[in-house]
């Protein structure tokens, strides 16, 4: 799907505040809210927005700890099996393939240091699970919102800025 500079401006907007009415986006990029409405309704039914959320601090949810696990499989463990074992884990807020000597890499969030070794038993009790290897961390330094264009930065609310991929 290829996107012009207003569906960029639009998303910009829908990024910085997903809350916005069309009225205020469209007096923000210079269109009618009719014809904010029809291109978001656009942008919906192709995909290039997959939906609306509320980012939540995960501190204000008990969780105020998260690390990194790296899984080591066993064989030809298929990364849909590493999937769907993992998925069952709330803590377990994202999980990919990568490359390396690594299987997959998992981002967990917990409550403390004790509730992610609890996790990692649990994921290390998967019997495709060889082992595993563990980073706590300690700061975020930085973590970007979605972002909207392939040559310009997205520059958000807190003057943070991403690219697109």
């Amino acid at each position: 799907m290829e996107l012009d500079q207003l569906d960029r401006d639009i998303i910009r907007a829908l990024v910085e505040d997903a809350r916005a009415t069309y009225a205020e986006i469209g007096h923000r990029v210079g269109l009618s809210a009719s014809a904010v409405k029809r291109r978001v309704d656009r942008l919906r039914e192709t995909g290039a927005i997959t939906g609306f959320t509320a980012r939540v601090e995960p501190a204000a949810l008990g969780w105020t700890t998260e690390a990194y696990v790296e899984l080591f499989c066993a064989g030809k463990t298929s990364p849909s099996e590493i999937g769907v074992a993992v998925s069952r884990l709330p803590e377990v807020v994202s999980a990919c393939t990568i490359t390396g000597e690594a299987d997959a890499l998992l981002h967990i969030r917990a409550t403390d240091v004790r509730h992610v070794e609890k996790v990692i038993e649990r994921i290390a009790a998967e019997p495709f699970v060889v082992r595993t290897k563990s980073s706590i961390v300690l700061s975020r330094l930085i973590e970007t919102p979605l972002v909207t264009s392939r040559d310009e930065p997205f520059i958000g609310p807190h003057n943070e800025s991403a690219f697109i991929i």
